[in-house]
């Protein structure tokens, strides 16, 4: 499935919000459109999220944690509508795993909140780490903090929770709009980058273990 035709499909929906752009000319930007062409070309996933030879790390990193908070804050805006406080009591992933906010500010032990909540939170913080400069330097003037593959690591492992609640609470709504190649195409990209670099614990990737298995049978 190519990326354009991803977008394209979840552009005519719903936006959970605005979606972070790089500033064209940069390096980041140029990395981008890269993988964004890389993508649509077809080719195999485990190839597309290898590092560039001659690129940088950090740089690798900003941009694929950017694209897949785009991508997958458009996921879930298809099915927020029917991620109630009702319907969604609590943030899980099945009756084994419930994911529990802390942010240190607002909620400063681990709380237990309905899933629209603490999927709000979760988005704004993230938003909140991507836009800040001295965390995601716009510039290349500006270096990366030391902590930046750490706070990278993360963010995705709070963006997998997204596809775990989605995934396991909301697929019959996925399936109904004929979603379910998309939202599989962005659920593979993401799993092989985090997979690539180690980014996200097995532990963390436990709830959704049996689906992968099919969803990522490629080689």
């Amino acid at each position: 499935m190519a990326l354009n035709g991803f977008l394209e499909f979840f552009q005519k929906g719903k936006t959970f919000r605005p979606k972070k752009r790089f500033t064209q000319g940069t390096i980041r930007y140029s990395l981008h459109k890269q993988a964004q062409a890389s993508l649509s070309s077809g080719i195999n996933l485990r190839q597309v999220v290898r590092l560039p030879q001659g690129e940088n790390m950090n740089d690798w990193l900003a941009v694929h944690v950017v694209d897949f908070f785009n991508r997958i804050n458009l996921i879930y805006g298809t099915v927020s509508e029917f991620c109630t406080v009702n319907s969604c009591a609590t943030m899980s992933g099945g009756p084994r795993y419930e994911y529990l906010w802390a942010d240190g500010v607002q909620y400063r032990k681990p709380t237990a909140l309905p899933a629209p909540r603490y999927i709000e939170l979760l988005m704004d913080w993230v938003e909140c780490q991507i836009n800040n400069e001295n965390l995601f330097p716009v510039s290349t003037d500006v270096p990366f903090p030391r902590s930046f593959a750490t706070l990278c690591r993360k963010i995705l492992t709070r963006l997998f929770r997204v596809f775990v609640h989605v995934y396991i609470h909301h697929f019959d709504r996925i399936v109904s709009i004929g979603a379910e190649a998309h939202v599989n195409t962005c659920y593979k990209h993401f799993y092989y980058f985090v997979q690539e670099f180690e980014l996200v614990s097995p532990k963390e990737l436990e709830p959704l273990a049996e689906m992968t298995v099919r969803v990522c049978r490629d080689t």
